[in-house]
């Protein structure tokens, strides 16, 4: 087992996890939205964690759709690899027609650092992975800051009207980091609550793309905790991150 088969291995089921929810997409169709989105999340959590029971049998699993007694699993907070998986990150999104904001997860946690992941785009027809990582677009002029279409939060508001930034809608987690890697964005800043599938798999990205991954604060992204809940996420071009961390120090005085 290399580190290359584990950057394979997370693209491979991120992709394939992708395409199962395409299908599905297409089958069931939008009439019933709240059904879709519970068929997404089931369909892909079922893939996963079998695909991953099947080929890395002695790893532990954090899935956003495992049961609470798994989730609160002590094995898991001491175990040498632990996979953090979003089967369906953006499931309003998922079973709205026509968007393509939504995404699957899947990184690798290994001791006390991300070491692989990949974000899957179904929709957009393309996964971003650690395996061959996007190169960072440069920053020119007046940058855009991605924040969430349906629950903004109010400091970013702030901020952006601090730093002089535009503010983009996107739907998922998912969808908003792989947008700073891909040059839609510069930046994504949240601070209304997330969990650690929400974002390993696309900060794993983002890393080893060279980008800028922090708390609010500055501090590191941690993972595989005793609570997987991550109040607040910042993720940007490493050459906007000191004003963004200055701006948010600057509103939080």
């Amino acid at each position: 087992m290399t580190i290359r088969d584990d950057h394979a291995l997370a693209a491979d089921l991120a992709t394939e996890a992708g395409e199962r929810l395409l299908a599905l997409r297409a089958r069931e169709g939008f009439a019933d939205p709240a059904g879709l989105r519970a068929l997404g999340d089931r369909a892909s959590h079922v893939f996963l964690m079998e695909s991953l029971s099947r080929l890395r049998p002695s790893d532990c699993v954090l899935s956003e759709e495992s049961s609470r007694e798994d989730r609160l699993d002590p094995r898991r907070l001491s175990a040498p690899r632990v996979w953090i998986v979003d089967p369906l990150d953006g499931t309003r999104e998922f079973a709205e027609e026509g968007r393509s904001d939504w995404a699957v997860h899947v990184a690798l946690w290994e001791g006390d650092r991300l070491t692989a992941g990949a974000v899957a785009l179904p929709a957009q027809g393309r996964t971003l992975s650690t395996g061959e990582p996007p190169k960072l677009p440069a920053h020119r002029g007046r940058f855009r800051i991605a924040v969430s279409r349906t629950r903004p939060p109010e400091f970013v508001q702030k901020l952006a009207y601090l730093v002089g930034a535009d503010l983009v809608p996107i739907g998922s987690a998912g969808a908003k980091i792989s947008a700073v890697l891909t040059g839609e964005v510069e930046a994504y800043v949240h601070a209304g609550g997330q969990y650690e599938w929400d974002s390993a798999a696309p900060v794993a990205v983002a890393q080893a793309a060279g980008a800028h991954t922090s708390r609010i604060d500055g501090t590191p992204l941690t993972y595989n905790r005793p609570d997987p809940s991550l109040p607040d996420i910042l993720v940007s071009l490493p050459d906007l991150a000191s004003t963004l961390l200055a701006g948010i120090r600057d509103l939080h005085r």
